[in-house]
């Protein structure tokens, strides 16, 4: 591993664009359940019945119940060393940019500039009925948020999570910067399943476009094997590792 971090690091080093992709993986050690593993939350929910705008439609409580408990568990983590250091190399950096599929805002509480976040934030609501004023995400980060459902405070309907359901198009913005992002000199996944699109295809993208590839996660993922280099381990021992080198 010492000489594959190696590489990775002179890579890095000598790169003018960095783009880093963060999953679900990174989060892990905060705390944070993941939705994909051994103990992940799909085992014992089904996202269907959770996370799609029909089931909010069925039953917006039991969805907004499962949110605030989410919120809940997120309130108590904090980021950890893999955030800390993409943090760090976002602000030193000028052209590094960092694309996160997490709702957590765990990197915006480390600091990280030049953030995208593909699939909106746990800690934002829009108006479901999306009136003038309420379509545009609003923060509450109160713990627990108080009446459930949730509601707008412009129109008095049905507030959402201003995440990104299954089934849901990401928002445009985001997407295309995602997409511009894939134009660098380095392409690094970190935590991520690789098997959620688009994200998943954004490292194939940049590797298209001549970007050394490099992965680090916990197991084998589908882009193992197309990434140029895929380092096994937690984020939060590998990237601190890997920030030593620089």
């Amino acid at each position: 591993m010492d000489e594959t971090l190696t590489i990775l690091a002179d890579r890095i080093r000598a790169a003018r664009r960095l783009t880093i992709l963060t999953g679900a993986g990174i989060s892990a050690a905060s705390g944070v359940p993941t939705f994909r593993g051994q103990d992940g939350l799909w085992r014992q929910y089904r996202p269907e019945d959770l996370a799609i705008p029909e089931a909010f439609e069925r039953n917006p409580r039991l969805v907004w119940e499962w949110y605030d408990w989410r919120r809940g568990k997120i309130a108590g983590c904090r980021p950890n060393a893999g955030h800390q250091v993409i943090a760090a190399w976002s602000e030193t950096r000028p052209e590094c940019s960092v694309v996160t599929q997490n709702v957590d805002d765990l990197h915006v509480r480390a600091g990280t500039r030049n953030l995208t976040r593909l699939h909106g934030s746990i800690w934002e609501l829009t108006c479901w009925d999306r009136c003038a004023k309420g379509a545009a995400a609003w923060r509450d980060e109160r713990v627990p948020l108080g009446e459930l459902p949730a509601r707008c405070p412009q129109c008095g309907g049905l507030a959402r999570p201003a995440v990104v359901w299954f089934g849901e198009a990401l928002r445009g913005d985001d997407l295309r910067a995602a997409l511009e992002s894939t134009a660098c000199d380095v392409f690094l996944t970190v935590g991520t399943s690789a098997i959620v699109y688009p994200a998943a295809g954004l490292v194939h993208d940049a590797r298209r476009q001549g970007a050394f590839t490099a992965e680090i996660n916990l197991e084998e993922t589908p882009a193992s094997g197309a990434v140029d280099v895929a380092i096994h381990g937690g984020a939060e021992v590998i990237l601190p590792r890997l920030d030593e080198l620089l």
